[in-house]
């Protein structure tokens, strides 16, 4: 998955940028209280994408 793509998806889940990194950047969910480092690389592994947003949604 494009990391373009996952941003769009997390942002779209009601999460917010905490702050960047060198390699990763942290996001966190406000209704769940859950935070997740997101790599900085062009493409991110379709299983790692599906266990971030899996991370973050409120299911």
């Amino acid at each position: 998955m494009k990391r373009k793509d996952l941003i769009d998806k997390i942002e779209r889940l009601g999460c917010v940028l905490i702050r960047h990194g060198n390699k990763h950047d942290l996001y966190h969910n406000p209704k769940t209280g859950m935070t997740q480092p997101i790599p900085r690389h062009r493409e991110i592994n379709e299983f790692l994408a599906k266990k971030i947003l899996r991370d973050l949604s409120d299911m």
